[in-house]
């Protein structure tokens, strides 16, 4: 029996082969600012820990596959192979491998600067155009002399060749002779290949065709950019790919509005890039080896501020004469908008113009105003909450400057509903008494921290007094104030003016008063006549050992505070009853400020925050 040998393993790559072809990757990923840096061995680890690792990998396989000789054929398209004269069924070349997806470049700081500033238009240029490859199907791009075609003829007749069109814009193909493809849509190339096939041979033979890959060109990119220079890419990249290479548009400097291709003396386009952004439009402009994209500088510019879909900073041609509403127009005020604010520098002067939208379509802008929308609103109705134990609406719509009396004559109170003790809580009061817990433990926090003492041992007890103080104010900022309103009686309370998002809350008649802060178990005590404070509090099982035992506080339904003793008999049912801390520092001042903090978060947020 023969043997048949065995294949012969692939000789494995040496270690240091591998290292140089992974630091080679690396260099290619690196961006340009780096490159002017000496690449030590601790810069290329610090960016190895940048580099994505499916990345270089990527580059990896790309730069081994250009080393063993067979780099990859970039296949733009796969189109339909018809026979001549016969209807044809799609057919893919499998002799023609597709390009590999090019590596994605680190993220450059233009292109972040770019997603950055307000100018209208440099969006575009993220890094998102330079990235894309080539590798796609553009069916109105024009074949031009250097485009590489792939030609498959199979049949009663062989050929499959991928040619470059000559300078005269012809491929020739044996048996056929030159077939013109300059001026042809890559969308058309299939059929006038077709067709000149199907002039010489009638049937029997199949055709196959698409471009393979566009010409290599260079292209400069100057003016008003970020990065002026000479880039690499094909005729079929589109204008944007250069300029976002180069980093975009200077936003400060360039234009927008009328980038010129030049070819030697020659402009051969004016491309206007609000149409692409506005309107999706980009023209069709084949690029040659040479060509030059130039950026003029920038024109008249009109800045929108305010309620506007588009609040950026808009580009005008020098020779317009533009009005707020041609501004409107690319702006997008949004429906909240009401009135505009134009505001124009004359030297040191400032003026300002202010018109409702109705009135200020006609107003001519100049280079460097700034125009700002705004809602300029009477507030109509407001809406008003009720909560709590009523046989009401949960939600009023009432007119602006409604009293709390002409709400009370619409709520139907029931049974056990506690008119007398009706509360109100509001937006606008928590933020007030928010800012000044804010602002009372800012004061305290600077006293604890800056107290002075004699003696090393009054130093270090300072020192550890001034943690504890600390701590407790990291957790008394914490603490959220509930807004209430403190409401009277009579006139004064029916005469109190209601705000946009009141919330006004009916109690129960349930007979409790609720004991908490610094008891031995708080909970909620069965109203009795004629209890005293400390009668509750001993309900509550007595006052703890940091108490202070002559600090009560009396929170009663309708938002009133009193400060009583243990032997008041001022407690009606449904309060609460807070006794505060008792406060043990060796600092007057600082037990004075404890002590009104103390007492601002009893009232506002109905706690006792203990020490």
């Amino acid at each position: 029996m023969r043997k048949t040998p065995l294949a012969r393993p692939r000789p494995a790559r040496s270690a240091l082969a591998t290292t140089r072809l992974v630091a080679a990757c690396m260099i290619a990923l690196i961006p340009a600012p780096v490159h002017a840096q000496q690449l030590s061995p601790a810069l290329l680890g610090q960016l190895a820990q940048q580099v994505d690792p499916a990345v270089l990998a990527g580059m990896a396989s790309s730069v081994q596959q250009g080393s063993a000789g067979t780099a990859p054929i970039p296949l733009a398209m796969l189109s339909t192979s018809p026979a001549i004269g016969q209807a044809g069924t799609p057919q893919v070349d499998p002799a023609i491998p597709a390009m590999a997806a090019p590596a994605q470049a680190l993220p450059s700081a233009e292109a972040a600067a770019n997603l950055t500033t307000p100018v209208f238009g440099a969006r575009l240029f993220g890094g998102n155009f330079a990235r894309g490859g080539t590798a796609r199907f553009n069916p109105d791009y024009v074949i031009g002399a250097g485009d590489r075609v792939v030609l498959r003829l199979w049949g009663a007749f062989q050929f499959a060749q991928v040619q470059a069109v000559d300078p005269q814009g012809n491929v020739f193909v044996p048996n056929i002779g030159p077939i013109h493809l300059a001026g042809t849509r890559n969308g058309d190339l299939q059929r006038v290949v077709t067709g000149a096939v199907g002039g010489t041979f009638r049937s029997n033979v199949y055709a196959y065709t698409s471009l393979a890959e566009a010409q290599p060109v260079r292209v400069f990119v100057g003016g008003f950019v970020r990065r002026p220079g000479l880039y690499d890419g094909t005729s079929m990249d589109s204008l944007l790919h250069y300029l976002d290479a180069a980093g975009g548009i200077d936003p400060d400097r360039g234009t927008f509005i009328d980038v010129e291709v030049k070819r030697g003396e020659a402009v051969r386009a004016h491309v206007n890039l609000y149409q692409f952004l506005f309107r999706g439009v980009m023209p069709p402009v084949p690029l040659a080896d040479g060509d030059v994209i130039f950026v003029g500088p920038r024109q008249q510019t009109v800045t929108v501020l305010g309620l506007a879909s588009n609040a950026n900073v808009f580009e005008f041609p020098r020779s317009a004469h533009p009005t707020t509403a041609d501004v409107m127009l690319l702006a997008a005020p949004l429906p909240a908008a009401t009135h505009v604010r134009l505001t124009r520098m004359t030297g040191p002067i400032r003026n300002v113009d202010y018109r409702p939208l109705s009135e200020a379509g006609a107003l001519p802008v100049q280079n460097g105003d700034s125009l700002e929308f705004t809602a300029d609103k009477k507030a109509g109705t407001i809406t008003v909450r009720i909560e709590g134990e009523h046989e009401s609406a949960q939600e009023y719509v009432l007119p602006y400057g409604a009293r709390l009396g002409d709400l009370l004559r619409q709520v139907r109170f029931s049974e056990r509903s506690d008119a007398d003790s009706i509360q109100l809580f509001r937006q606008s009061v928590r933020d007030r008494q928010k800012a000044m817990l804010q602002a009372s433990l800012h004061s305290l926090e600077q006293a604890a921290l800056t107290a002075r003492s004699g003696t090393n041992e009054e130093s270090q007890l300072r020192r550890n007094e001034a943690d504890l103080i600390l701590q407790w104010i990291d957790r008394a900022r914490k603490v959220d104030p509930i807004g209430q309103v403190v409401l009277g009686e009579g006139d004064a309370r029916a005469g109190l003016l209601l705000e946009n998002g009141d919330v006004l809350r009916v109690p129960t008649r349930d007979g409790l008063v609720l004991v908490s802060g610094e008891v031995l178990f708080p909970n909620a005590v069965a109203w009795q006549a004629g209890l005293s404070a400390s009668g509750y509090v001993d309900s509550a099982g007595g006052f703890t050992q940091r108490s202070a035992a002559r600090r009560i506080v009396i929170a009663h339904a309708n938002g009133r505070f009193e400060d009583v003793p243990a032997t008041s008999h001022a407690v009606r049912s449904g309060d609460e009853l807070l006794v505060l801390p008792r406060i043990d520092t060796k600092s007057r001042q600082i037990w004075k400020d404890m002590t009104q903090i103390l007492y601002q978060i009893a009232v506002s947020a109905r706690v006792v925050l203990g020490l």
